[in-house]
């Protein structure tokens, strides 16, 4: 089933933000926008993906955009709850984030996972849309979360493959040497702060060949921290951010209502 001619995006010129026209992004947290508050946005997050959708949709009334991420939410959930509705929204471009949960917090196999990932990004792509996925970010200086690069590593490489199959684009996070950067994190650690979101933002355009506004904007410079310092930083962030937050996926219930998707339904970029 196919809803139109697969674009090319191969060129070395860049596109202009017409060539989509119905944008449905899906994930966790990540894809909601977490970190980057702000309360005229729908759920009250603006995130990277919205800034997207800013941007393509400047000057149209045409342009529809869905967000159907939830926070907290595993690459098989993901896939259950939000890979049927967006194919229903017949959109023309997807954006896929996935997994990261999984690896972080379960230890999860990442070959099992990108077969998981690989056959529902072989569905979006039967259906004429161009398909961004993307690689996980390089926790390499942060304390823990630093044990699982392994993992994300051989789990990029195959999301690497899965897009050359299936001729979608890589948004490489873990090339995006600008989040080595700690302002572009959220004090979580977990999440980006609006200046990494804005960053992401712009890598996306212009891995999709899209001319975009989105200037780069270069973080304070930071006092250098002694060891002493650093060390007392980290027991902080492990107390206050990355154990409630562990201590909440245990006794999460399971009866609990999953958290609803920020903007379920197609519609314009402002004022839905």
């Amino acid at each position: 089933m196919a809803y139109g001619p697969r674009r090319d995006i191969t060129s070395s010129a860049a596109w202009s933000p017409g060539l989509w026209s119905r944008y449905v992004a899906l994930g966790d947290s990540f894809t909601a926008g977490l970190g980057d508050p702000e309360p005229l946005s729908p759920g009250g997050m603006r995130g990277w993906a919205d800034r997207i959708a800013e941007e393509l949709s400047d000057g149209r009334t045409d342009f529809r955009y869905a967000n159907l991420a939830v926070s907290g939410l595993l690459l098989r959930q993901i896939l259950d709850r939000q890979l049927g509705p967006a194919i229903a929204l017949r959109p023309d471009l997807v954006t896929l984030s996935a997994g990261g949960n999984d690896l972080v917090f379960h230890r999860s196999d990442p070959d099992r996972l990108a077969a998981d990932l690989d056959a529902a990004v072989g569905m979006l792509s039967a259906t004429g849309a161009t398909i961004v996925l993307f690689t996980g970010p390089d926790w390499r200086d942060t304390p823990l979360l630093g044990h699982n690069r392994g993992r994300v590593a051989v789990f990029n490489e195959n999301i690497r493959t899965i897009a050359a199959r299936h001729h979608g684009v890589i948004a490489d996070l873990w090339t995006l040497r600008q989040l080595s950067d700690p302002q572009m994190w959220d004090p979580d650690r977990l999440h980006f702060s609006p200046i990494g979101h804005h960053t992401i933002a712009a890598m996306v355009l212009e891995s999709l060949g899209v001319a975009h506004t989105l200037t780069p904007l270069e973080p304070r410079p930071m006092p250098a921290a002694s060891w002493r310092d650093s060390k007392a930083g980290d027991l902080a962030w492990f107390t206050t951010y990355l154990l409630p937050w562990m201590v909440r996926r245990v006794r999460k219930r399971s009866d609990a209502p999953p958290l609803a998707p920020k903007r379920p339904e197609p519609g314009p970029v402002y004022g839905s």
